[in-house]
């Protein structure tokens, strides 16, 4: 196992490293930013409000959702981009966390434009990278008065996901016996795109003392899950599956289809952060073996073993910089420098669906160029 960058403190520039210029990555990552955040309006996806908040867009939705606002967060810390952060947070805040009923404590998974909550139940993967982000803001930037406490704010975020419903008091974002995260919850089955062992890892040093072991134990758990999730030939996992890995096709869910995405790029930032286990490396292979001779065009849905539906993939850009982003786990595979390539040559897309996309663009931006790190308490 090679030692990851928490270890050794090193991110590795995939671009660089594959013959692409320092000022032309720099000069790529910050043009990435400007276009998803201030380009024109067939572009951007990040508007402002009059109370002084900020939101991204689901475009293809005309909604604000809890995924959208956490991954600006963490885009936005990253740069060191403090106004946006917090203007994003303010309006999450305001708008999107629940006082009262069942899901106290969680954030609304969608709101309309003007912040009126669409529904009351939350999506676990937005708390997740709140939470995550929350901390890195802490470490970067220092906490400052409520809500901008972040680190407490992160710490309060993460104790209601694993207590809520010790008490009667509504559900657990993590199922407390497997460790492993819900898709909502009140269900008990799960996404495997939600797993993300390495913000877990991490949890485990700065979450409440109490609470550290649980997050310790997930991470090792979601890293197992992943592997049954993934199918053994092609790699390629469902949106929903049960406990068991299997896939759950509720609502016709049990497919490779949209949120499925995520799950290599997860998988390729685990590998950079907290080291390349051969699974990791063998399972990147696998899906990008599967798509080395697909064009974007025809990218579609498809069964976990590869059988193509008709319907045409919704996000081929997201698909694109996912992939690409892998290859931080198999950066000497067959397909790595090819899967890299594909996404550097291919533009941010605009139109009424990009805002997926695109925000699956700037995280891959950020992890193959070495920008996408682990800010840690000063002094450590």
């Amino acid at each position: 196992m090679t030692k990851g960058a928490f270890h050794t403190g090193q991110y590795r520039n995939l671009f660089k490293e594959y013959g692409y210029s320092e000022e032309e990555i720099q000069a790529r990552l910050e043009d990435t930013w400007n276009q998803i955040f201030y380009g024109d309006e067939d572009t951007k996806i990040y508007y402002t409000s009059e109370d002084g908040g900020g939101y991204l867009v689901d475009t293809g939705n005309n909604d604000v959702r809890t995924e959208g606002m956490s991954y600006g967060m963490m885009m936005a810390v990253q740069l060191d981009k403090q106004e946006e952060f917090d203007r994003i947070w303010s309006w999450a805040k305001k708008n999107m966390y629940m006082t009262e009923g069942v899901h106290a404590g969680y954030f609304a998974w969608s709101c309309a434009l003007d912040g009126k909550k669409n529904a009351f139940g939350p999506a676990p993967d937005g708390e997740e990278f709140f939470a995550l982000a929350l901390f890195f803001a802490s470490h970067r930037w220092g906490d400052r008065e409520e809500p901008f406490n972040y680190s407490v704010q992160a710490k309060e975020l993460l104790k209601d996901c694993i207590h809520k419903g010790e008490n009667n008091d509504g559900f657990p974002m993590w199922n407390p016996d497997n460790k492993l995260i819900k898709f909502i919850p009140d269900c008990e089955f799960s996404d495997p795109s939600y797993h993300l062992p390495h913000f877990y890892e991490l949890f485990s040093l700065w979450a409440y003392p109490e609470d550290q072991q649980f997050w310790k134990e997930a991470a090792e758990a979601s890293r197992e899950y992943l592997k049954l999730a993934c199918h053994p030939e092609t790699g390629l996992a469902p949106e929903y599956a049960h406990y068991d890995g299997t896939p759950n096709h509720i609502r016709g869910f049990g497919h490779f289809f949209s949120d499925s995405y995520r799950v290599a790029a997860n998988i390729g930032l685990d590998a950079e952060w907290f080291g390349e286990y051969e699974w990791a490396k063998e399972e990147v292979d696998k899906i990008q073996r599967f798509f080395a001779d697909k064009t974007p065009e025809d990218y579609r849905r498809y069964k976990i073993d590869g059988e193509p539906f008709e319907e045409k993939s919704l996000h081929p850009v997201g698909l694109i910089a996912t992939n690409a982003m892998a290859s931080l786990a198999s950066v000497d595979g067959p397909h790595a420098k090819e899967t890299v390539d594909l996404f550097w040559n291919t533009p941010v897309r605009k139109g009424i669906r990009r805002y997926y996309d695109n925000c699956l663009y700037l995280f891959s931006m950020l992890a193959l160029s070495g920008n996408y790190k682990i800010w840690m308490p000063k002094g450590e």
